[in-house]
């Protein structure tokens, strides 16, 4: 009976775990899709545990995919309509990791500043056109320990995120990366800073780009506290450097202990095979 409680208990565990968050990136060529396709990939979403769909963005560069009345927002629709949580991503600038590489402090804060008003005008839109009901904001412009190595310019970053998340209307998520240019530790105490402006903070386990040794990989996971979200990467870097992004699809890893978790990304995932295609291919 105490083995049967066990593994009832543990079967329980996984399934809480398993894909409750996914990360869908929109891609133009999604538009494809027909209506009667989106309603299958989510319904087969939610049946592999899938609770919240995390959109990486509504507008990418010049794009908004069609806007209120366009393919993402009608295909996002029936991903609520399927039982899906929607945490909408918001503007992310085409050539924002090109923008930010050697830039100064006062350039970076300027950037950022220009970009947090266009992810503002973006909810807006979506709030008020869109018409999805929102359990989160996600901002797609991704941290790393590279570009905010500098205490000053972490600093500089937090107070903007505070005034930023202030003027939403639901919680803002935001995503980060390790490269090894902060020590497992300082980038544990950096990210719990930011979960402490009431951000969901989500943290990158790096397993599909592999820029860290595993075992590295490993310290940087160990020393984030509960509060900060774990997203695996369900993908396997087949592009080198200096090429245009290319991966194939990987099993993600399965162990986040007390983390929230999420998968990166949907495109990956072997029910969306033949529907949407890989990144880069």
């Amino acid at each position: 009976m105490h083995r049967l409680t066990a593994l009832l208990l543990l079967a329980l565990c996984l399934h809480a775990h398993a894909d409750e968050q996914v990360f869908y990136q929109p891609l133009n060529r999604d538009a494809q899709l027909t209506q009667e396709q989106w309603r299958t990939l989510w319904k087969a979403t939610r049946a592999q545990g899938g609770k919240t769909l995390i959109v990486q963005w509504t507008a990418y560069g010049d794009s908004d995919f069609g806007g209120a009345g366009g393919w993402l927002a009608n295909s996002l629709r029936s991903a609520h309509e399927q039982g899906l949580q929607l945490v909408l991503g918001l503007y992310m600038d085409a050539a924002y990791y090109q923008r930010i590489e050697g830039i100064d402090s006062a350039g970076l804060s300027a950037y950022w500043k220009a970009q947090l008003g266009r992810s503002q005008a973006q909810q807006r839109n979506v709030r008020q056109g869109w018409k999805l009901p929102v359990t989160g904001w996600y901002l797609p412009m991704e941290l790393d320990d590279l570009h905010f190595q500098d205490p000053l310019r972490r600093q500089a970053l937090s107070t903007q995120l505070q005034t930023f998340a202030r003027r939403l209307d639901a919680p803002l998520h935001i995503s980060a990366f390790s490269a090894g240019h902060l020590s497992p530790a300082a980038n544990a105490r950096w990210l719990e800073e930011l979960a402490g402006l009431q951000l969901q903070v989500w943290w990158q386990d790096g397993a599909g780009t592999e820029r860290l040794a595993p075992l590295v990989r490993q310290q940087y996971q160990a020393a984030l506290s509960c509060s900060i979200g774990i997203v695996h990467e369900a993908f396997r870097q087949v592009s080198k450097e200096g090429q245009p992004f290319r991966a194939v699809a990987a099993t993600p890893h399965a162990q986040a202990g007390c983390h929230p978790t999420a998968v990166f990304s949907l495109r990956y995932r072997p029910w969306a095979k033949g529907l949407l295609t890989d990144h880069g291919n």
